[in-house]
């Protein structure tokens, strides 16, 4: 069998580009290791657009539900399987699947796919910190997410860790509610544009910390401060702080097609934003797999509608 579209990846992007495909009767696969993307780990979401507050686990389990009932002879749904390979094949794709081992390699499953189209929707992982206590005290104080966690520390002294935009935006979001808020930078410079550094730096409630290291996150039960390792003397001390923003960056899903579409410097899938075009025919893009500006749920969910559109034109009409 010949599908016109396989979707890959059950975030919110793909979870959306499925039911859009459904309703337009494209004969699709769609493949997921699991529902629901970063936001699986999340204890409550307040952006998600139609909810007033969702859990991530309950945000997952309504995208699968969403699939599922568009689940018909046109759309089939592979869940629990990783897709490690895209091969061009003439005039269509290949798609050749694994299923996950826990934390290591995939193992092969020997299942192929043929395909005219594709839509990758992988997301990304964010960068990991590594501190001391950083795991046991995640979401509990410590979060990857500042414009949907970051209400619940309002009036509270708060870090923000990174030096890129990402960690200025961040800080900017959250001097607007939090009562301080203490950027930590492990170098010297700023990968943050100059405008955006200077801009934020500006705000009397900022404080700026460079050329140190996390070395511990502390408290029990949440987050109640961390220490800090002066690089150049060596000096080590802690910071008070109720909450934590780790913005040092994002690592993309996308090791498997690195060889069939052109990526950027850091691994993510170079997009026409008109379209969610990738540079290779026959494959469109679209989420925080894809180099666009802002990384959200309902960005990659309305990108995913958007590229599905023009698969479908791509499809029928051109």
């Amino acid at each position: 069998m010949i599908y016109d579209l396989i979707i890959i990846g059950g975030g919110p992007a793909g979870s959306a580009a499925a039911v859009y495909a459904s309703r337009k009767r494209l004969k699709t696969l769609f493949i997921t290791s699991e529902f629901g993307g970063q936001s699986i780990v999340s204890e409550k979401i307040y952006n998600w657009i139609g909810t007033t507050e969702i859990a991530g686990s309950k945000l997952a389990e309504d995208l699968k539900n969403h699939v599922k009932a568009n689940a018909s002879d046109v759309l089939e749904i592979k869940e629990g399987l990783e897709v490690n390979n895209v091969v061009k094949n003439g005039e269509t794709f290949k798609v050749k699947t694994a299923s996950p081992v826990g934390g290591l390699q995939p193992r092969e499953s020997g299942e192929e796919f043929e395909t005219k189209t594709i839509l990758i929707a992988t997301g990304s992982g964010r960068r990991k910190l590594e501190a001391k206590n950083a795991d046991k005290l995640e979401h509990k104080g410590l979060t990857y997410c500042a414009t949907c966690d970051g209400p619940m520390f309002s009036d509270m002294d708060v870090a923000v860790i990174g030096g890129g935009n990402a960690a200025f935006e961040s800080a900017s979001q959250l001097l607007a509610y939090c009562k301080s808020v203490t950027l930590i930078n492990r170098s010297d410079t700023f990968r943050a544009d100059e405008i955006t550094v200077d801009k934020v730096s500006k705000n009397p409630k900022l404080k700026i910390i460079t050329n140190s290291d996390i070395l511990e996150i502390k408290g029990e039960n949440f987050v109640e401060g961390m220490i800090i390792k002066d690089k150049a003397t060596g000096e080590e001390k802690e910071i008070k702080v109720s909450g934590i923003f780790v913005e040092i960056g994002q690592i993309p899903n996308t090791d498997f097609v690195k060889n069939i579409v052109p990526l950027d410097k850091i691994g993510r899938i170079k997009i026409d934003p008109w379209t969610n075009k990738t540079e290779t025919p026959g494959i469109w893009a679209a989420g925080d797999c894809t180099n666009i500006l802002y990384h959200q749920n309902n960005i990659a969910a309305g990108d995913a509608v958007k590229a599905l559109e023009d698969i479908y034109l791509a499809i029928h009409t051109k």
